[in-house]
């Protein structure tokens, strides 16, 4: 199993607060057992691979996980930054592969390519970029989307040193994109009790969640109401993104929203609706979210992403949720 967290955005800090807190929740990462830590991208927000060089200069261990816009740069320009952050640090980097984004930001970058295109568009970023980072020989390559002829990539990446994938598995058209590519795909969830069955994915399945948990679930929504108040605001935000979102799981989780009922449940999609966060959470105590997590362990997601820590608390909160979960689904099914 592996966990991630996420890197805070630089729009919500002012100037000179924001390269601080990023030191600080890599470093609350690292030491609550975190494998990796997301970092976004978008138009309004600072660059992820300067944010990722960061990340690497505060720790030892975490590995950044770099969201890639196609749009924003050459498919070599970002096998280049992979292979040159693993020379100067010696650590590998994971790369969630974007094939939307929010879909103002593309149209204002003159990008209209519909919703599956660019998923193929995604695919054919990401297999270049696999035949750059790991071809011994100069690649060339006449796709759809992109050209290259007799390119090598220097400094040469060693092969323990090799991206991890991931891309958004919430659509039939990301799934397919994660079996072609190779990549985990990464979903959010539905409550875990209504999940079916899941799709097969050779490189595996991961979930976006937050947690909010304690040792009586009375704390747990404490933390979680002061967190997330009512905000009519980002409500108005939130029906405003709905309206220019193509993406799948932005419905789903709305659709989801409408069905719930009013009140604290252990499945919890309010900060969703205030626009503060793109995931449900988990709330409650530490026994129960340990329980849910477990049930999408059983069901055969591996990877997690936890949502922007605030304090070290959340973490280390979380990584208790976890070790919890991890024993509880491997304990024997009692007979009768």
């Amino acid at each position: 199993m592996l966990l991630f967290s996420t890197c805070p955005q630089s729009k919500e800090f002012a100037a000179g607060e924001y390269l601080p807190q990023v030191r600080r929740v890599a470093q609350w990462s690292e030491a609550a057992g975190c494998a990796g830590m997301l970092i976004y991208t978008d138009n309004s927000i600072v660059d992820p691979w300067l944010v990722a060089q960061l990340a690497l200069q505060e720790t030892r261990r975490l590995c950044p996980l770099v969201a890639v816009q196609p749009v924003y740069m050459l498919p070599y320009t970002a096998a280049k930054m992979v292979a040159s952050l693993a020379a100067l640090h010696g650590r590998r980097i994971w790369l969630n592969m974007l094939a939307g984004g929010f879909r103002n930001d593309l149209i204002a970058l003159g990008d209209e390519t519909p919703h599956d295109d660019r998923y193929a568009r995604t695919v054919e970023y990401g297999l270049l970029m696999r035949r750059l980072l790991e071809s011994d020989q100069p690649v060339s390559f006449d796709g759809r989307f992109y050209r290259l002829h007799g390119v090598r990539m220097a400094p040469a990446l060693p092969e323990h040193l090799r991206p991890g994938w991931m891309i958004s598995g919430s659509s039939p058209a990301g799934r397919a994109a994660a079996v072609e590519l190779g990549a985990m795909a990464v979903e959010y969830p539905a409550p875990a009790d209504t999940i079916r069955e899941t799709a097969e994915i050779p490189a595996g399945r991961g979930i976006r969640v937050g947690i909010i948990a304690r040792e009586h679930a009375e704390d747990a929504w404490r933390v979680a109401d002061a967190r997330f108040p009512g905000d009519r605001r980002g409500q108005l935000a939130h029906a405003l993104a709905m309206k220019t979102s193509d993406s799948s799981w932005h419905r789903t989780l709305s659709e989801l929203a409408r069905e719930q009922p009013d009140g604290r449940a252990l499945y919890w999609l309010w900060p969703f609706e205030q626009h503060r966060t793109f995931c449900p959470y988990l709330v409650g105590d530490f026994s129960t979210v340990a329980g849910e997590i477990a049930r999408y362990l059983a069901l055969g997601y591996t990877s997690f992403i936890l949502d922007i820590p605030v304090a070290a608390e959340d973490l280390e909160t979380a990584a208790l949720v976890f070790r919890m979960a991890q024993e509880r689904a491997a304990m024997p099914v009692a007979a009768g």
